[in-house]
């Protein structure tokens, strides 16, 4: 009888994350009726942040991929409008982490766009992008933001070069990168960046992993393993390991543990089963916890990572019926605290048009704000901006909490500069917008003259939606129309809630602060 290297006595080691388990969501929560892209290509073709949810999907002529509403779930209108501005088949789509309302596509037709999306979403077919960069002469593969500098893009395509592009310029049509990067001999197929963006890990399909500075694009290490395939790389947060997840020489699933320092030789390697779905790997540095989902599987697996031997403990799967063809993942600021949800992921079911979302929840009988399983986690403000970061600094990203109520940690003096140029920016390119950001920067502005200026000014802008002038919106003639009438409005509904509810805990703030000077006022007196 032989036993599994992945359970190295679990019944004996304590953990908070020992019991977690997957919860589907119901079908009323699905999206349903969505033609999920036919492509072979491996990757995960969903992106997913607090607002909005973007899949590729199928269709006739160029490529297009949908933008819904997160809270528009149910059955998706077949006619429902596109972003449709690429020539051929799009191959992956990412949000930017820092902008809610920014979102960057590659193509077959060898361009990477960067798209706005309306604050109320997609109403019409979007075919105008923000920038279009133009650099590749094959097909672009695969796209990555940079995890703390803001508006830095890397892009890979099948001419095997790394580009690194940075949006912060006047032109709408980008066609120079700021560095291009050579030292791959075949198509790249997965990229990963350590916590802070200073490296770059690669994998490719000449069966070598690479590790190098992002900035410069100088290799540091490459390594390779005549019993490992890489197809994808991680980082594993802050513990300078690498995890690679791939084949064997006899082609079983098999994922492998590297030294971030030492490439020579993988410090473990592991078969787990005789698929060939690709294995996708996704990492969460706050719980330490790995989750491995193959394309074309029902289940996904997860583990516990630690920094010592044996560094991996098998902890569960969550099983289903229903084969996944990629899966997006919510950022950490859009997980549900109150029900100790921990990751969530957006399962694509291609068989039944169907988006599933997919909550890992840590069982708990409180229902209060449970800290200790939401430790400080990146926020979705940068930590340098793009002209910083290519003169040669690196930092970590910014830290906020998950408690409800709290606001983002200000770790830098010059925050509030970085946030009001990306607002006057986007304030540019879409007049009109009352972003969120800008809501919290109104609320912790203690000048009321400021804040009275600033609400004047935004009452005398008139509101736009994809360029069109709302009050002169002619009425509803279809049905469609007035569907999409209606998810604008509840999505409006929805925002003046979550403002509300930002002023009140405001005010509750302020309640606490005055009552705090007061009863210091007695003692300070004595």
């Amino acid at each position: 009888m032989t036993v599994s290297k992945m359970t190295w006595r679990p019944q004996y080691r304590s953990s908070k994350f020992r019991h977690v388990f997957g919860k589907a969501a119901t079908k009323e929560s699905c999206y349903d009726g969505v033609p999920i892209t036919r492509s072979v290509q491996d990757n995960n073709f969903c992106a997913v942040n607090p607002r909005f949810l973007a899949v590729i999907t199928e269709c006739a002529g160029g490529g297009a991929f949908l933008v819904l509403s997160v809270h528009h779930t149910g059955k998706v209108d077949p006619t429902h409008p596109r972003v449709s501005g690429h020539r051929g088949n799009v191959l992956d789509i990412k949000w930017n982490p820092f902008d809610d309302y920014c979102i960057a596509s590659c193509s077959e037709d060898t361009t990477v766009k960067v798209w706005e999306i309306p604050p109320h979403g997609v109403l019409k077919n979007l075919t105008t992008p923000w920038k279009d960069l133009q650099g590749h002469s094959r097909r672009v593969g695969l796209i990555e933001w940079h995890p703390t500098a803001n508006n830095i893009l890397f892009s890979t395509a099948y001419d095997y070069q790394v580009m690194i592009w940075n949006l912060d310029c006047p032109e709408q049509v980008i066609k120079n990168p700021v560095r291009t990067i050579s030292h791959h001999t075949d198509v790249v197929l997965s990229m990963s960046f350590n916590t802070d963006g200073s490296l770059l890990a690669t994998t490719c399909k000449d069966r070598k992993i690479r590790l190098m500075e992002s900035r410069s694009g100088n290799l540091l290490q490459e390594a390779s393993s005549k019993t490992h395939k890489a197809g994808k790389v991680l980082f594993l947060g802050n513990l300078k390991k690498l995890l690679t997840s791939g084949t064997s020489r006899w082609n079983e699933r098999q994922i492998a543990l590297w030294d971030q320092d030492d490439l020579s030789v993988p410090l473990l390697e592991e078969n787990l089963d005789g698929s060939s779905g690709v294995l996708f790997p996704f990492y969460d540095p706050d719980t330490h916890m790995l989750y491995l989902a193959g394309k074309g599987d029902g289940n996904i697996r997860y583990y516990e990572i630690s920094s010592e031997k044996p560094y991996i403990h098998y902890l569960t799967e969550y099983r289903s019926h229903l084969p996944q063809k990629g899966l997006g993942v919510m950022p950490k600021r859009g997980l549900d605290v109150s029900s100790c949800e921990v990751f969530r992921f957006y399962k694509l079911v291609t068989i039944k048009s169907l988006i599933e979302p997919l909550a890992m929840i840590v069982p708990r009988r409180s229902e209060s704000y449970q800290e200790d399983i939401y430790p400080m986690t990146a926020g979705n403000m940068p930590a340098v901006t793009a002209e910083e970061w290519l003169s040669g600094i690196d930092k970590g990203p910014v830290l906020m909490s998950l408690k409800p109520g709290s606001q983002v940690a200000e770790s830098h003096s010059d925050r509030k500069g970085l946030v009001n140029s990306l607002d006057t920016r986007r304030s540019q390119s879409r007049p009109g917008m009352l972003q969120l950001s800008y809501i919290q920067d109104k609320l912790e502005t203690k000048d009321g003259k400021q804040d009275s200026a600033r609400s004047e000014d935004d009452r005398s802008r008139t509101p736009l939606s994809n360029g069109e002038d709302l009050a002169l919106c002619s009425p509803p003639r279809t049905e469609n129309e007035l569907r999409l009438k209606f998810h604008k409005q509840q999505e409006e509904i929805r925002r003046l809630r979550e403002l509300l509810n930002q002023r009140d805990v405001r005010i509750k703030q302020l309640e606490l602060e005055i009552k705090n000077i007061k009863n210091s006022q007695p003692q300070s007196s004595l």
